[in-house]
């Protein structure tokens, strides 16, 4: 029986990561309870190289980038298409794959994610811009200014620089705007937008409904445990106790930050929530998040 695949795909700083552990909680009996380091059948992130060593028997480092992209679609028709399947025991029905890439083409003009051969749709995870902007800041161990100013670069990437070898291979995220529309508006996928506030309003909700896009059987009393398990403040406890293995080196604050919507209200600068809007407002109202409210800010 094919298992099929769904990207989880979201623009740095965006909830995917919380969006993943309620998914892993699904697979915790009555009795237990998640870890935060320990996330039960767990499909990885797309960029990773390990795997892509693995499969195509080939050193990744001897690649550019542009090299590897043009194999990373035959990667993802391999593991996660049609032909592949998940026969690890108690392996659960759907397979997820965290992915920041934007949904980009290789310069042959193939989809980088290898469209329909490799997965069935993807779940695309959106925040408000302005939040994401001082959660970027703490992520890259940068000022808000710098963060803004890499969310509206067009050409934005992860991973690109050589002097140094990241485990993952470069990551195209593009603008914040270029990154939703890049899978908003691509022709290959069926996609299933969540948004960070509505998560944190009602975690069980979105998260039935996520789980219904993927065509995964899952009780409301399933949901609503799997959202009381993964709630943000246990998140926080648990960090805080023990740490979080997926911290990026240099990170002087938690991972799981602050988990709040709005809070750029007193992050951000007047002049940099009206920045964030000029270049983002367009998406931000596809999106349903109310641009030009930057002079509520002090």
């Amino acid at each position: 029986m094919t298992t099929p695949t769904i990207w989880l795909a979201s623009y740095p700083k965006s909830g995917n990561t919380w969006l993943r552990i309620l998914i892993a909680a699904l697979a915790i009996d009555e009795t237990g309870e998640i870890d935060i380091n320990d996330l039960p059948q767990q499909h990885g992130i797309a960029s990773a190289r390990a795997p892509f060593e693995q499969w195509m028997l080939v050193d990744s480092g001897l690649l550019t980038h542009d090299e590897a992209d043009a194999l990373r679609p035959r990667l993802f028709a391999q593991r996660f298409g049609p032909t592949a399947d998940d026969d690890t025991e108690g392996a659960p029905p759907v397979r997820f794959v965290k992915v920041h890439d934007a949904y980009t083409l290789t310069a042959s003009g193939e989809p980088l994610l290898a469209g329909r051969r490799a997965a069935d749709g993807a779940v695309l995870v959106v925040r408000d811009p302005r939040d994401v902007a001082a959660s970027l800041a703490n992520h890259h161990g940068s000022t808000i200014d710098e963060a803004i100013a890499f969310m509206a670069d067009p050409r934005a990437s992860y991973s690109e620089h050589r002097t140094r070898r990241s485990p993952q291979f470069r990551q195209r995220v593009l603008s914040w705007s270029g990154h939703a529309a890049s899978w908003l508006d691509q022709p290959d996928l069926p996609v299933h937008v969540v948004r960070y506030e509505d998560l944190q309003a009602d975690a069980a909700a979105v998260l039935a409904g996520v789980l219904a896009f993927a065509g995964w059987s899952a009780s409301e009393a399933q949901a609503r445990r799997a959202a009381a398990r993964g709630a943000f403040a246990e998140l926080q406890r648990q960090e805080r106790e023990k740490g979080f293995r997926e911290t990026p080196v240099g990170m002087t604050d938690l991972f799981f930050r602050r988990g709040r919507s709005g809070g750029w209200r007193d992050e951000l600068t007047a002049a940099q929530a009206a920045s964030i809007e000029t270049a983002h407002g367009a998406m931000m109202r596809r999106l349903g998040y109310e641009a030009g409210a930057a002079q509520a800010v002090g």
